[in-house]
C-alpha cells in the first residue's frame, strides 16, 4: 500500500507541476489539468491542489508501517 500511495503521489506531483508550468510559460500542454473542462479558467488552482494532494499522499505513505 505504501508503494501505491507513493506512486499516485508522484503522478499527482508531476501533473501539478506540468499544469503550473503550462500556465506560466505555455509549455507542456499534455497535462491532465488542461483536459478537464470543469476547470476552465481555474487551471492554476487545480494544479496547486494536485501538488498539495501529492504531499498529503507522501505524508500518508510515510505514516504506514512497513
Amino acid at each position: 500500500m505504501k508503494k501505491v500511495l507513493e506512486f499516485i503521489g508522484a503522478i499527482a506531483l508531476i501533473q501539478g507541476a506540468v499544469g503550473l508550468l503550462h500556465e506560466f510559460t505555455g509549455w507542456l500542454s499534455w497535462g491532465v489539468i488542461q483536459r478537464l473542462g470543469f476547470l476552465d479558467g481555474h487551471e492554476m488552482y487545480g494544479s496547486l491542489a494536485l501538488i498539495v494532494l501529492a504531499f498529503a499522499l507522501f505524508a500518508a505513505s510515510e505514516s504506514i508501517r512497513s
